[in-house]
């Protein structure tokens, strides 16, 4: 495993929260006026819980950074509630002062998908992303980057595997409401970021987490590709880093 993966094994989902929100603040601190890139999905909450207690304590600044979001599902309207747009500004940026002109999500209401995700990666390329939020799936994707024959190299237009799907059912009333397709910043795109935060908790992740850190370097294990960053940070609970 590259040395430069450090990897924090907290005790419990909430402890993880705070170890995470710990280190981005700490990033946060030394660029504050630098871009992030933020994630959704149920495992960043909590360190969003975390992040906007500070800034209510004032320990923590985001009037002043860009942020960029990893994915947007397609096509999907940004006032739907399961839009990420909606997602981001529900449970952080509205509720940490971080100005609409200073928020970037690719456009699920595009009217050109593949066009959207050129001018996206644009935006990205030029951003310099000083640290990138990322989960990890089941099957080891990150952003909505799936498991696949080669890497995907810059933001594209794809669509979700049977699995991701069935993982994302819970958040809809039903599977058939869930989105096909996603604009995901790809590969190259999230290993552009100087630096790479990654959660992984619950016993479900233990498996793909040790395959990603540890196994081959594999567009079948997208979340692989960590391997070979300079930077990265790895916070998982215990149940998620029973095979590290």
């Amino acid at each position: 495993m590259n040395s430069n993966i450090k990897i924090f094994v907290e005790d419990d989902y909430n402890t993880l929260s705070k170890k995470a929100a710990e280190i981005f603040a700490c990033a946060v601190n030394r660029k504050p006026e630098g871009s992030f890139g933020f994630a959704t999905g149920s495992t960043p909450l909590g360190m969003y819980d975390e992040l906007k207690g500070m800034v209510k304590k004032s320990e923590l600044n985001f009037t002043k950074i860009n942020a960029y979001n990893l994915d947007e599902y397609y096509p999907i309207k940004g006032s739907d509630n399961q839009s990420y747009k909606y997602f981001m500004a529900a449970n952080l940026f509205d509720e940490i002062n971080l100005p609409k002109e200073n928020r970037f999500i690719p456009n699920g209401e595009a009217p050109d998908p593949i066009k959207e995700c050129v001018e996206y990666e644009e935006k990205v390329t030029k951003a310099s992303i000083e640290m990138q939020i990322l989960g990890i799936g089941n099957n080891g994707h990150i952003g909505f980057n799936e498991p696949a024959d080669y890497f995907a190299g810059a933001t594209n237009y794809v669509e979700l595997a049977e699995n991701t799907i069935e993982a994302n059912a819970r958040f809809f009333e039903k599977l058939e409401d869930v989105p096909r397709f996603a604009l995901t910043m790809g590969i190259h795109s999230i290993m552009m970021a100087k630096s790479i935060l990654l959660l992984a908790s619950g016993e479900g992740k233990a498996q793909i987490l040790k395959d990603s850190l540890f196994g081959k370097i594999t567009p079948k294990v997208p979340a692989s590709v960590l391997q070979l960053h300079c930077d990265v940070f790895i916070v998982a609970d215990k149940a998620a880093a029973k095979y590290l």
